[in-house]
Protein backbone atom coordinates (compact mmCIF):
# COMPACT_ATOMS: atom_id res chain seq x y z
CA UNK A 1 0.00 0.00 0.00
CA UNK A 2 0.95 3.73 -0.27
CA UNK A 3 1.78 5.57 3.23
CA UNK A 4 2.73 8.54 1.18
CA UNK A 5 0.82 11.72 0.59
CA UNK A 6 0.87 15.65 1.35
CA UNK A 7 0.89 15.26 4.97
CA UNK A 8 4.10 13.25 4.78
CA UNK A 9 5.50 15.37 2.22
CA UNK A 10 5.30 18.45 4.33
CA UNK A 11 6.48 16.47 7.86
CA UNK A 12 9.03 14.87 6.08
CA UNK A 13 7.89 11.40 7.73
CA UNK A 14 7.62 8.02 6.15
CA UNK A 15 4.19 6.83 7.71
CA UNK A 16 1.61 9.36 8.65
CA UNK A 17 0.59 8.32 11.77
CA UNK A 18 1.06 10.35 15.03
CA UNK A 19 2.04 9.95 18.66
CA UNK A 20 -0.38 11.28 21.04
CA UNK A 21 1.30 13.82 23.44
CA UNK A 22 0.52 12.58 26.57
CA UNK A 23 2.11 14.37 29.84
CA UNK A 24 2.87 12.60 32.25
CA UNK A 25 3.08 9.62 30.34
CA UNK A 26 5.10 10.78 27.22
CA UNK A 27 8.46 10.49 27.72
CA UNK A 28 11.88 11.55 25.52
CA UNK A 29 12.20 7.81 24.83
CA UNK A 30 8.80 7.36 23.31
CA UNK A 31 8.78 10.48 21.38
CA UNK A 32 12.20 9.55 19.62
CA UNK A 33 11.05 5.56 19.35
CA UNK A 34 8.22 6.98 17.19
CA UNK A 35 10.34 9.18 14.92
CA UNK A 36 12.92 6.55 14.54
CA UNK A 37 10.18 4.08 13.57
CA UNK A 38 9.04 6.89 10.53
CA UNK A 39 6.44 8.27 12.10
CA UNK A 40 5.71 11.52 13.85
CA UNK A 41 6.89 11.78 17.97
CA UNK A 42 5.05 14.47 19.57
CA UNK A 43 6.57 15.80 22.98
CA UNK A 44 4.04 17.81 25.48
CA UNK A 45 5.38 20.41 27.65
CA UNK A 46 1.57 22.44 28.21
CA UNK A 47 2.03 24.37 31.09
CA UNK A 48 6.03 23.58 32.42
CA UNK A 49 8.40 26.53 32.89
CA UNK A 50 10.68 27.48 29.83
CA UNK A 51 14.11 26.00 31.61
CA UNK A 52 12.21 22.37 31.88
CA UNK A 53 10.76 22.80 28.09
CA UNK A 54 14.69 23.09 27.06
CA UNK A 55 15.84 20.52 28.89
CA UNK A 56 13.23 17.95 27.21
CA UNK A 57 14.18 18.70 23.70
CA UNK A 58 17.45 18.51 24.13
CA UNK A 59 16.75 15.09 25.55
CA UNK A 60 14.53 14.11 22.41
CA UNK A 61 17.03 15.73 20.20
CA UNK A 62 19.76 13.25 22.02
CA UNK A 63 17.72 10.17 20.58
CA UNK A 64 16.84 11.07 17.33
CA UNK A 65 17.58 13.27 14.57
CA UNK A 66 14.15 12.77 12.83
CA UNK A 67 11.42 15.46 12.68
CA UNK A 68 9.17 15.36 15.97
CA UNK A 69 6.28 17.80 17.23
CA UNK A 70 6.25 19.61 20.55
CA UNK A 71 2.47 20.02 22.07
CA UNK A 72 1.38 23.02 23.76
CA UNK A 73 -1.36 24.11 26.36
CA UNK A 74 -2.81 27.04 24.29
CA UNK A 75 -5.83 28.64 26.56
CA UNK A 76 -5.92 31.91 28.25
CA UNK A 77 -6.73 31.80 32.18
CA UNK A 78 -9.32 33.59 33.76
CA UNK A 79 -9.50 37.00 34.99
CA UNK A 80 -10.41 35.83 38.69
CA UNK A 81 -10.57 32.51 40.40
CA UNK A 82 -13.00 31.50 43.09
CA UNK A 83 -10.74 31.52 46.66
CA UNK A 84 -13.73 29.86 48.39
CA UNK A 85 -13.99 27.26 46.14
CA UNK A 86 -9.99 26.23 46.44
CA UNK A 87 -10.12 26.39 50.03
CA UNK A 88 -13.07 23.97 50.53
CA UNK A 89 -11.88 21.68 48.15
CA UNK A 90 -8.65 21.40 49.19
CA UNK A 91 -9.89 20.88 52.79
CA UNK A 92 -11.70 17.76 51.44
CA UNK A 93 -8.94 16.72 49.56
CA UNK A 94 -6.80 16.69 52.94
CA UNK A 95 -9.30 14.85 54.83
CA UNK A 96 -9.74 12.48 51.84
CA UNK A 97 -5.71 11.92 51.95
CA UNK A 98 -5.86 11.49 55.56
CA UNK A 99 -8.61 8.84 55.93
CA UNK A 100 -6.51 6.49 53.08
CA UNK A 101 -3.13 7.04 54.77
CA UNK A 102 -1.72 9.74 52.53
CA UNK A 103 0.54 13.24 53.69
CA UNK A 104 0.29 15.71 51.00
CA UNK A 105 1.53 18.87 51.42
CA UNK A 106 -1.11 21.69 51.31
CA UNK A 107 -1.00 24.24 48.56
CA UNK A 108 -0.64 28.46 48.64
CA UNK A 109 -3.65 29.59 46.62
CA UNK A 110 -1.60 32.56 45.82
CA UNK A 111 1.65 30.60 44.36
CA UNK A 112 -0.53 28.37 42.15
CA UNK A 113 2.25 28.37 38.91
CA UNK A 114 1.42 28.97 35.60
CA UNK A 115 3.59 28.94 32.85
CA UNK A 116 2.11 30.35 29.73
CA UNK A 117 2.33 28.86 25.88
CA UNK A 118 3.76 32.31 25.08
CA UNK A 119 6.89 31.89 27.53
CA UNK A 120 7.30 28.30 25.83
CA UNK A 121 7.26 29.83 22.08
CA UNK A 122 10.50 31.53 21.90
CA UNK A 123 12.08 28.33 23.21
CA UNK A 124 10.36 26.10 20.50
CA UNK A 125 12.09 29.08 18.36
CA UNK A 126 15.16 28.77 19.69
CA UNK A 127 15.69 25.12 19.64
CA UNK A 128 14.08 24.74 15.49
CA UNK A 129 11.43 23.06 16.44
CA UNK A 130 9.68 22.63 12.99
CA UNK A 131 5.93 21.11 14.10
CA UNK A 132 3.90 22.15 16.94
CA UNK A 133 0.54 20.67 17.88
CA UNK A 134 -1.69 22.80 20.50
CA UNK A 135 -5.45 22.17 22.36
CA UNK A 136 -7.14 23.64 24.92
CA UNK A 137 -7.67 26.61 22.62
CA UNK A 138 -5.26 28.35 19.88
CA UNK A 139 -2.83 31.12 19.97
CA UNK A 140 -3.84 34.70 19.58
CA UNK A 141 -2.75 36.32 15.93
CA UNK A 142 0.13 37.33 17.54
CA UNK A 143 0.91 34.09 18.62
CA UNK A 144 0.20 32.55 14.67
CA UNK A 145 2.37 35.43 13.34
CA UNK A 146 5.65 34.53 15.25
CA UNK A 147 4.93 31.01 14.60
CA UNK A 148 4.36 31.66 10.82
CA UNK A 149 7.09 33.50 10.67
CA UNK A 150 9.26 30.81 11.65
CA UNK A 151 7.98 28.83 9.22
CA UNK A 152 6.46 26.05 12.13
CA UNK A 153 3.95 23.84 10.73
CA UNK A 154 0.71 24.14 12.90
CA UNK A 155 -1.49 21.48 14.40
CA UNK A 156 -4.57 22.21 16.01
CA UNK A 157 -7.31 20.14 18.23
CA UNK A 158 -10.91 20.54 17.88
CA UNK A 159 -13.75 18.32 19.17
CA UNK A 160 -16.46 20.02 16.80
CA UNK A 161 -17.00 21.16 12.97
CA UNK A 162 -17.15 24.16 14.74
CA UNK A 163 -13.47 24.22 16.70
CA UNK A 164 -12.17 23.12 13.42
CA UNK A 165 -13.64 25.64 11.35
CA UNK A 166 -12.36 28.14 14.07
CA UNK A 167 -8.76 26.75 13.61
CA UNK A 168 -8.41 27.19 9.75
CA UNK A 169 -9.74 30.65 10.00
CA UNK A 170 -6.82 31.34 12.29
CA UNK A 171 -3.91 30.09 10.24
CA UNK A 172 -3.96 26.38 11.26
CA UNK A 173 -1.90 24.15 8.66
CA UNK A 174 -4.25 20.81 9.69
CA UNK A 175 -7.08 20.01 12.31
CA UNK A 176 -6.67 16.76 15.16
CA UNK A 177 -10.32 15.72 14.76
CA UNK A 178 -10.48 14.55 18.34
CA UNK A 179 -13.15 12.38 18.88
CA UNK A 180 -15.07 11.30 22.25
CA UNK A 181 -13.38 8.15 22.71
CA UNK A 182 -9.82 9.54 23.41
CA UNK A 183 -8.08 9.12 26.79
CA UNK A 184 -7.25 12.33 28.59
CA UNK A 185 -7.85 16.15 28.39
CA UNK A 186 -10.36 16.96 25.94
CA UNK A 187 -8.97 19.44 23.61
CA UNK A 188 -12.50 21.52 23.68
CA UNK A 189 -12.01 25.48 23.72
CA UNK A 190 -15.30 26.90 22.16
CA UNK A 191 -18.49 28.50 24.99
CA UNK A 192 -21.48 26.21 25.22
CA UNK A 193 -21.93 22.78 26.09
CA UNK A 194 -18.80 19.81 26.08
CA UNK A 195 -19.10 18.33 22.19
CA UNK A 196 -19.30 14.69 22.29
CA UNK A 197 -18.70 13.24 18.91
CA UNK A 198 -17.61 10.05 18.48
CA UNK A 199 -13.95 10.36 15.93
CA UNK A 200 -16.16 8.19 12.94
CA UNK A 201 -18.71 10.61 12.71
CA UNK A 202 -16.40 13.86 13.64
CA UNK A 203 -13.92 12.99 10.42
CA UNK A 204 -15.54 13.14 7.46
CA UNK A 205 -17.79 15.86 8.77
CA UNK A 206 -14.80 17.86 9.58
CA UNK A 207 -12.91 16.64 6.29
CA UNK A 208 -15.48 18.30 4.57
CA UNK A 209 -15.67 21.67 6.18
CA UNK A 210 -12.00 22.68 6.76
CA UNK A 211 -9.91 21.67 3.38
CA UNK A 212 -6.96 21.06 4.83
CA UNK A 213 -5.43 17.99 6.52
CA UNK A 214 -7.48 15.89 9.14
CA UNK A 215 -5.60 14.11 11.85
CA UNK A 216 -8.12 11.43 12.91
CA UNK A 217 -7.79 10.68 16.65
CA UNK A 218 -10.12 8.80 19.92
CA UNK A 219 -10.24 5.24 20.11
CA UNK A 220 -7.90 4.40 17.03
CA UNK A 221 -5.92 0.83 18.58
CA UNK A 222 -4.77 -1.07 15.52
CA UNK A 223 -4.80 -1.14 11.71
CA UNK A 224 -8.52 -1.50 11.82
CA UNK A 225 -8.78 2.09 13.01
CA UNK A 226 -6.02 3.62 10.80
CA UNK A 227 -7.34 1.86 7.63
CA UNK A 228 -11.13 3.25 8.89
CA UNK A 229 -9.75 6.25 9.21
CA UNK A 230 -7.92 6.85 5.77
CA UNK A 231 -11.03 5.47 4.33
CA UNK A 232 -12.89 8.22 5.55
CA UNK A 233 -10.30 10.75 4.45
CA UNK A 234 -8.08 11.23 7.00
CA UNK A 235 -4.45 13.13 6.11
CA UNK A 236 -3.10 11.21 9.65
CA UNK A 237 -3.80 9.05 12.80
CA UNK A 238 -3.01 10.05 16.18
CA UNK A 239 -2.90 7.21 18.61
CA UNK A 240 -2.06 8.04 22.34
CA UNK A 241 -3.68 5.01 24.54
CA UNK A 242 -1.82 2.29 22.31
CA UNK A 243 1.14 3.55 23.97
CA UNK A 244 0.13 3.79 27.21
CA UNK A 245 1.78 0.57 28.60
CA UNK A 246 4.89 0.70 26.46
CA UNK A 247 8.11 -0.02 27.97
CA UNK A 248 8.80 3.71 27.66
CA UNK A 249 5.40 4.95 29.19
CA UNK A 250 6.02 6.73 32.36
CA UNK A 251 3.27 5.34 33.96
CA UNK A 252 3.58 3.17 37.22
CA UNK A 253 3.51 -0.66 37.52
CA UNK A 254 0.16 -0.74 39.09
CA UNK A 255 -0.90 1.97 36.74
CA UNK A 256 -0.17 -0.20 33.51
CA UNK A 257 -1.37 -3.37 35.14
CA UNK A 258 -4.90 -1.63 35.66
CA UNK A 259 -4.97 -0.40 32.30
CA UNK A 260 -4.76 -4.20 30.86
CA UNK A 261 -7.93 -5.25 33.10
CA UNK A 262 -10.08 -1.93 31.63
CA UNK A 263 -13.16 -2.26 29.34
CA UNK A 264 -15.42 -0.49 27.17
CA UNK A 265 -16.91 1.15 29.70
CA UNK A 266 -14.78 1.46 32.68
CA UNK A 267 -13.38 5.25 31.67
CA UNK A 268 -15.51 8.12 32.28
CA UNK A 269 -15.23 11.63 31.81
CA UNK A 270 -14.29 14.15 34.77
CA UNK A 271 -12.84 16.89 35.75
CA UNK A 272 -11.58 15.88 39.70
CA UNK A 273 -8.49 15.86 38.82
CA UNK A 274 -7.04 19.16 37.07
CA UNK A 275 -10.52 20.99 36.50
CA UNK A 276 -10.63 20.31 32.92
CA UNK A 277 -12.91 17.50 31.14
CA UNK A 278 -10.57 14.18 30.32
CA UNK A 279 -11.47 10.74 30.18
CA UNK A 280 -9.78 8.14 32.30
CA UNK A 281 -10.50 5.40 34.69
CA UNK A 282 -12.62 5.51 37.41
CA UNK A 283 -10.89 5.35 41.31
CA UNK A 284 -11.02 7.01 44.67
CA UNK A 285 -10.16 10.41 43.86
CA UNK A 286 -12.24 10.55 41.28
CA UNK A 287 -15.51 9.02 42.58
CA UNK A 288 -15.33 11.18 46.22
CA UNK A 289 -14.79 14.23 44.45
CA UNK A 290 -17.15 13.60 42.56
CA UNK A 291 -19.95 12.89 45.33
CA UNK A 292 -18.57 15.13 47.71
CA UNK A 293 -20.91 17.80 45.78
CA UNK A 294 -18.10 20.58 46.28
CA UNK A 295 -17.40 22.78 43.15
CA UNK A 296 -14.24 22.03 41.16
CA UNK A 297 -11.67 25.07 40.81
CA UNK A 298 -10.75 25.91 37.00
CA UNK A 299 -7.56 24.80 35.71
CA UNK A 300 -4.85 25.25 36.54
CA UNK A 301 -6.17 25.60 40.17
CA UNK A 302 -7.30 22.33 40.52
CA UNK A 303 -4.84 20.35 38.63
CA UNK A 304 -2.40 21.73 41.02
CA UNK A 305 -4.17 20.78 43.92
CA UNK A 306 -4.27 17.40 43.23
CA UNK A 307 -0.75 17.51 42.11
CA UNK A 308 0.94 16.85 45.68
CA UNK A 309 -1.18 14.08 46.09
CA UNK A 310 -0.41 12.20 42.66
CA UNK A 311 3.27 12.24 43.51
CA UNK A 312 2.86 10.65 46.74
CA UNK A 313 0.30 8.27 45.31
CA UNK A 314 2.95 7.82 41.96
CA UNK A 315 5.52 7.22 44.52
CA UNK A 316 3.47 4.38 46.46
CA UNK A 317 2.22 3.58 43.17
CA UNK A 318 -1.01 3.66 45.11
CA UNK A 319 -3.43 4.03 41.51
CA UNK A 320 -6.65 5.50 43.57
CA UNK A 321 -5.22 9.05 43.87
CA UNK A 322 -3.21 8.46 40.15
CA UNK A 323 -5.07 10.43 36.97
CA UNK A 324 -5.05 7.37 34.94
CA UNK A 325 -6.41 8.77 31.73
CA UNK A 326 -7.07 6.29 29.11
CA UNK A 327 -9.25 6.15 26.09
CA UNK A 328 -12.13 3.53 25.91
CA UNK A 329 -10.53 1.31 23.87
CA UNK A 330 -7.34 1.37 25.94
CA UNK A 331 -7.81 -2.33 27.36
CA UNK A 332 -6.29 -3.70 23.96
CA UNK A 333 -3.02 -1.56 25.07
CA UNK A 334 0.06 -3.64 24.86
CA UNK A 335 3.39 -3.87 27.14
CA UNK A 336 5.67 -4.31 24.52
CA UNK A 337 8.00 -1.34 23.06
CA UNK A 338 6.77 1.51 21.22
CA UNK A 339 9.14 0.70 17.95
CA UNK A 340 7.49 -2.81 18.13
CA UNK A 341 3.69 -0.96 18.96
CA UNK A 342 4.10 1.07 16.04
CA UNK A 343 6.03 -1.99 13.66
CA UNK A 344 2.86 -3.74 14.28
CA UNK A 345 0.16 -0.69 13.79
CA UNK A 346 2.29 -0.70 10.21
CA UNK A 347 1.83 -4.32 9.70
CA UNK A 348 -2.12 -4.65 10.81
CA UNK A 349 -2.92 -1.34 8.54
CA UNK A 350 -0.71 -2.67 5.52
CA UNK A 351 -2.25 -6.13 5.75
CA UNK A 352 -5.77 -4.95 5.27
CA UNK A 353 -5.33 -2.50 2.60
CA UNK A 354 -2.78 -3.88 0.81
Amino acid sequence: MEWKNEFTRLLGITYPLIQAPMLGITTPAMVAAVSNSGGLGSLPVGGLPPEKVTALIREVKGLTQQPFAVNLFTYEPAAQYDRKVFDDMQDFLQFLCGANGLAAPTVNFDAVPFYSWREQVPVLIAAGIRYVSFTFGMPDPQGFALLKAHNIFLMGTATSVEEAIALKAAGADAVVAQGIEAGGHRGSFLPGALPVVGTMALLPQVIDRVRIPVIAAGGIMDGRGVAAARILGAAAVQTGSIYLRAHESAATPAHKAALAGITDTDTLLTRAFSGRWARGVRNTLITEVEASGLPISDYPYQDTLTQSIRKVARELDNTGFINMWAGQAAGKARAWSAADIFAELVRETEALLH
